[in-house]
């Protein structure tokens, strides 16, 4: 029986371990593929031989505007640099503080002061912040790396070439962000559940060890704060900035090389929609994580069932990296982009792609892992759901439950997405009948605006709450948490598509 339970464990710690290495292995590749993609049209002899015709001003040739291509490159690439040194000094000494803090505030407890989960907690905390920063730090750079390389890709001809080679560089960069996310934070907050597991015993201590683990969670949502909040100022300050010192002072169009404010105004563009937005959903990660592993913590049943069982939470997101990894080559090789309205369709059917192929492999793991019967509580099921009493924490046919909660938050992400995507694409009515409403003024274009925004929010949060309604039905609060990572499972995917823009 123990061989069997230590075989058991061993199982659960490969399908974890395994796939995050795999998915940092693959975002390691896929920047490979990125950097073959040269910024010189011709030899580097040449193009230094360029840069003296342009400071002598003799006449240029067609390879000017790729020089001045790198040297916009170069301009954002330093300011991308110097925005998150800045910001990231004082993420760290936030997390130093704060963390120092949440020794005391964390360790008084009701018996006393217990320094230990003090301690424990605020190194949690310490971790998932720095991971935050550095999963922030790589979607930023990788971005400002790829989309120079897809401007280049964009200059191919034919135009077919053109539209598929630049889609798939900025795809597979978005790409590197999303798989190094998933697979730095899967591995990092696993890694640092055995190295607390020394600290307790599980199958007396395991509500603490997930408590301290909590840490994590709240470390990486206080990055996203600064990332995504100050992030989001910075970038449309830097917007106003740009266009009231070109369009209104100077006179310029929108975006002209001509105004440095708009290196400004595209680093704002990276640090809002990839820096902030990649911490905001390690965020959410993070915590939707450690909320399932507290839950189940407080269930005798599943810390019974073995260490295998309590880490289901985290085989959500490990299953979700394969199956990205699978399905990210039907946008980029089996389904490539063939011209500009065939984009919005290959990003539709890789996601829902990703999502089919999530409920269909999350379902074996349901059956592995799960018990069939088990009471959320501190109580064992044979004791408590007995006779007449009925209770969501009293969970039967175990599996199957799981796998609704999980499918429930797959395919109500994947709705609202693109019910997001009818009400904000130029593609569809409501944006064309906002454009039209501007043929009467602003002040029918601001009320038409502001409704349609009222109206757009309708089926999500109806959505939203048949998810909560069906998951809290079948496991309470656990089948809440499951239906939230369920939501992120495909996390790979999405990142790649929501980094896909701003690079483009």
């Amino acid at each position: 029986m123990a061989e069997e339970d230590l075989l058991a464990d061993f199982m659960g710690s490969l399908l974890i371990v395994a796939p995050a290495v795999l998915g940092l292995l693959f975002a390691y590749w896929l920047y490979k593929k990125v950097a073959k993609i040269s910024l010189f049209r011709q030899s580097r002899e040449d193009d230094e031989l360029l840069m003296r015709r342009m400071e002598s001003k003799e006449n240029f040739s067609e390879a000017d505007q790729y020089q001045k291509l790198r040297q916009i490159h170069r301009d954002i690439q330093v300011g991308a640099k110097s925005f998150l040194a800045a910001e990231y000094r004082m993420c760290f000494t936030f997390l130093v503080v704060f963390g120092i803090l949440m020794i005391f505030f964390v360790g008084r407890t009701d018996q006393g002061w217990d320094f230990k989960v003090g301690t424990l907690t605020a190194v949690a905390f310490f971790v998932g912040g720095i991971t935050s920063m550095v999963s922030g730090y790589i979607g930023m750079m990788i971005a400002v790396y790829t989309n120079a390389r897809c401007t280049m890709c964009a200059t191919l001809s034919p135009d077919a070439v053109a539209w598929k080679e630049s889609f798939n560089v900025a795809f597979r960069g978005g790409a590197v962000m999303g798989f190094a996310l998933s697979g730095l934070g899967l591995l990092v907050m696993y890694f640092l559940m055995c190295l607390y597991v020394s600290f307790f015993e599980v199958a007396t201590d395991a509500a603490k060890l997930f408590e301290c683990i909590a840490g994590f969670g709240l470390g990486g949502s206080s990055i996203a704060m600064f990332g995504r909040v100050g992030g989001g100022i910075y970038t449309k300050a830097a917007d106003v900035g740009a266009d009231l010192a070109g369009k209104v002072v100077a006179g310029i169009p929108e975006d002209d090389p001509r105004n440095p404010a708009t290196i400004a105004d595209n680093v704002g563009d990276n640090v809002g929609d990839v820096a902030g937005m990649g911490s905001d959903l390690f965020g959410s990660f993070a915590e939707a994580t450690c909320a399932a592993l507290v839950i189940a913590a407080q269930s005798l049943d599943l810390v019974g069932a073995g260490w295998d069982t309590l880490i289901f939470p985290l085989y959500i997101s490990s299953i979700g990296i394969i199956v990205c990894m699978a399905t990210s080559f039907v946008a980029t090789d089996l389904r490539p982009v063939k011209n500009e309205a065939s984009i919005e369709e290959v990003l539709k059917t890789q996601l829902t792609l990703s999502t089919v192929g999530m409920t269909i492999a999350m379902y074996p793991v349901c059956a592995m892992f799960m018990p069939s019967e088990f009471y959320l509580g501190p109580k064992t099921f044979t004791s408590t759901c007995v006779d007449s009493f009925v209770s969501s924490k009293c969970v039967t046919m175990g599996p199957i439950s799981a796998f609704c909660c999980i499918a429930a938050g797959l395919w109500g992400g994947l709705i609202i997405g693109f019910v997001t995507e009818y009400f904000t694409s130029h593609s569809y009515a409501p944006v064309r009948e906002v454009a039209r409403s501007t043929e009467t003024g602003a002040a029918t274009n601001i009320i038409y605006g502001l409704a349609l925004g009222y109206k757009s929010t309708i089926i999500p949060v109806c959505i939203l709450a048949g998810i909560v309604f069906v998951s809290f039905s079948l496991m309470d609060m656990y089948g809440v948490a499951l239906a939230s990572l369920g939501m992120l499972g495909t996390l790979g995917t999405c990142l790649a598509i929501d980094v896909y823009g701003p690079i483009c």
